[in-house]
């Protein structure tokens, strides 16, 4: 895929790692919309961008909210090529603790945000990139969605999280079989430790600490370099059905 004047979709394209690869693609030429539930960091974020952003406020676990945004970004853009996921929320809570079991509404919650709502994504921004015109080898356009090493290494206290980022992985390849046919590429990035807004509350001590035990590079990742592999999937169309870690070769611990 050309990024160069391709139309993107960003959930959670406000902060973080949405918002680094918001910048990326905008210097490849590309128009990007914002879908974010914060209005203000959005809209903020494309005043900074430019023409090329727009700011697209939205519930991603809405599914009307969700369709209406997708056919703005769609109308915005001038058609879809690219749809990435990056909303999301975390949750620490044991299995059973000393208040007893795991509390159900934080569960129903990550699971609501970070696998349904990345569903949506999924399934409407792939419907409104298989509206575009075929380009080389037949490609319309690509999905690429988040998840997290803690799909496959979840630790003490993660279940929820764990569930909904494992929930992630496993769309993957049956969504890349389903919209073959469409010319639609979809994969999924396996994050580790990122230097982002969640980890930014903790001290950097703590920060550091965390940094230090990535065996290399020994630091948190940039939102940066998420975002340089969103281009590449972008890039490469023989990419397709691959979850992909990104993670400094750590493995997570137990806690």
């Amino acid at each position: 895929m050309d990024l160069n004047g391709a139309g993107a979709l960003i959930s959670g394209g406000a902060s973080g790692l949405g918002a680094a690869t918001a910048r990326l693609l905008v210097e490849r030429g590309a128009h990007v919309a914002l879908i974010d539930l914060d209005a203000d960091k959005a809209n903020a974020l494309a005043g900074e961008l430019g023409d090329a952003a727009h700011a697209v406020p939205c519930d991603v676990t809405d599914p009307g909210e969700m369709e209406a945004a997708v056919d703005e970004a769609a109308t915005l853009l001038g058609g879809l090529r690219l749809a990435v996921g990056c909303a999301g929320i975390g949750w620490a809570e044991r299995t059973v603790h000393k208040r007893g079991a795991h509390s159900f509404e934080p569960y129903e919650k990550v699971i609501q945000v970070n696998l349904i709502g990345m569903f949506n994504l999924l399934r409407l921004g792939a419907n409104a990139i298989a509206q575009s015109e075929a380009g080389q080898d037949g490609e319309r356009g690509a999905v690429i969605m988040t998840a997290s090493i803690a799909a496959f290494d979840g630790q003490i206290g993660q279940l929820s999280y764990s569930a909904s980022k494992g929930g992630v992985v496993g769309m993957t390849l049956p969504a890349a079989r389903d919209l073959a046919g469409r010319g639609v590429r979809v994969n999924t990035i396996a994050p580790g430790l990122f230097d982002t807004p969640l980890l930014a509350a903790l001290p950097d001590d703590a920060r550091k600490a965390l940094g230090d035990g990535v065996p290399f590079p020994q630091r948190l990742g940039k939102p940066s370099e998420y975002a340089a592999l969103v281009a590449s999937i972008a890039e490469n169309t023989m990419l397709n059905g691959e979850t992909i870690r990104l993670d400094g070769a750590l493995r997570m611990p137990p806690k």
